[in-house]
């Protein structure tokens, strides 16, 4: 036996070293990796706005910086004043009056993820996790102790949760749901109805449900939607809602999230995060505040190029034969099945859509994530949060590769 009481210990720790890397920063970073190398690439793999951080937000953090209450340790749960936009915004955006102590301000929205299964998780429970899935989901759930239980869902129901299937996979050791909306990685928007449903079935069988908001602003179509503690308020004590600044001011790299719980659970994630993070850095959470009490009059002016963008993608790749794609309704990405094309190419080096990927990415220099990283073989995603001049290039060469 060895110093530690274990027969021939492993390195490193079993949880760490079983967590799937990041397919989308992944492809991001190689795609970054290979322009560095003077390579010509476009990527289509991050989820991360092309448009600069809004200008007044960025004076408010300048501003930050020379004040000295900012230079030192503030409360682990988040600024004052930052919690109080965020229940006020909660309010104005989805009618729900939220406390103070509900409110968890957290290192982005993967950390807010992370935190919310360590509160809600104990080792064994399940939790249901609709796929195609965000690639953090599962691992965030293992890291927690838990097994994610993946429901599938359909193109033919435009990737839409059925409460049969539901049903169907919920056991005694069921402890939580994961719900999007609007989804990433296909874009699915539910309307008011819908999430209504689905929030009364996980109430009725008393599941926690975590929701994520994070693409709140970015709908298309007038669709109507909602937030489910919102629509189901006898399911708001066992919901938390995980949403941030970074997709809707354009600030990925400011690290703001969020966190709304019952107080309870609130409480536990603040202590939590009191051991492990401390505070968020107290200039981005300024520029946070400034982003939430600037209105959406930028947001719309990005949402609207978004649009734009979104009709284009599926315009081309919807031309190219053995592409079937259709039109998402929130979110930056489009998930379209490459089922067709790789019936068509058949050739057995290029038989999964990860094979696909691999290849369009040597061939042409354009960087896509393949299904296989959502629990999805089959199928692409694209984002289209990059410029519309790169958007239509991209596409035109992967038109050109399998005209």
């Amino acid at each position: 036996m060895t110093a530690t009481g274990r027969d021939a210990p492993e390195r490193l720790a079993h949880r760490v070293t079983q967590i799937a890397p990041s397919a989308t920063l992944r492809i991001d970073a190689l795609a970054k990796s290979m322009r560095a190398q003077g390579r010509d690439v476009i990527g289509f793999g991050a989820g991360e706005p092309d448009f600069a951080t809004p200008e007044h937000i960025v004076a408010a953090a300048a501003e930050a910086c020379r004040d000295p209450r900012n230079h030192r340790y503030t409360p682990a749960r988040g600024l004052p004043d930052l919690v109080q936009a965020i229940c006020s915004v909660t309010l104005r955006d989805t009618g729900r009056l939220v406390a103070p102590e509900q409110v968890v301000v957290t290192n982005g929205g993967k950390h807010a993820i992370h935190e919310a299964f360590a509160a809600i998780v104990e080792p064994g429970d399940e939790v249901l996790l609709p796929a195609p899935y965000w690639t953090t989901y599962p691992e965030s759930i293992r890291l927690a102790g838990g097994i994610p239980v993946v429901v599938r869902t359909l193109r033919s129901s435009s990737f839409k949760l059925d409460l049969e299937e539901l049903e169907a996979a919920l056991t005694p050791r069921t402890r939580a749901l994961v719900f999007v909306s609007p989804s990433n990685p296909t874009g699915t928007v539910y309307t008011t109805d819908e999430i209504r449903q689905i929030g009364e079935w996980a109430a009725a069988r008393g599941l926690w449900v975590l929701t994520d908001e994070i693409y709140e602003h970015l709908v298309y179509d007038g669709l109507d939607t909602g937030s489910m503690p919102a629509l189901v308020p006898e399911l708001a004590d066992r919901t938390i809602v995980v949403n941030g600044v970074a997709k809707t001011y354009a600030m990925t790299g400011w690290r703001v999230g969020w966190l709304i719980a019952p107080s309870d659970a609130a409480a536990a994630v603040a202590n939590l995060q009191s051991h492990t993070t401390s505070n968020v850095a107290n200039v981005s959470q300024r520029a946070a505040i400034a982003a939430l009490e600037g209105g959406l009059d930028v947001v719309e002016t990005m949402r609207r190029s978004f649009d734009e963008r979104r009709l284009r993608m599926v315009e081309m790749l919807t031309s190219i034969d053995g592409v079937a794609c259709d039109r998402p309704g929130g979110a930056f990405y489009a998930f379209p099945s490459v089922k067709g094309l790789l019936a068509r190419i058949d050739d057995p080096a290029l038989s999964s859509s990860a094979d696909l990927a691999a290849f369009v990415l040597d061939r042409v220099g354009v960087a896509l994530v393949p299904g296989e990283a959502f629990g999805a073989p089959g199928y692409l995603r694209l984002s289209y949060a990059l410029g519309l001049d790169e958007l239509v290039e991209g596409l035109s060469r992967l038109r050109g590769l399998f005209s």
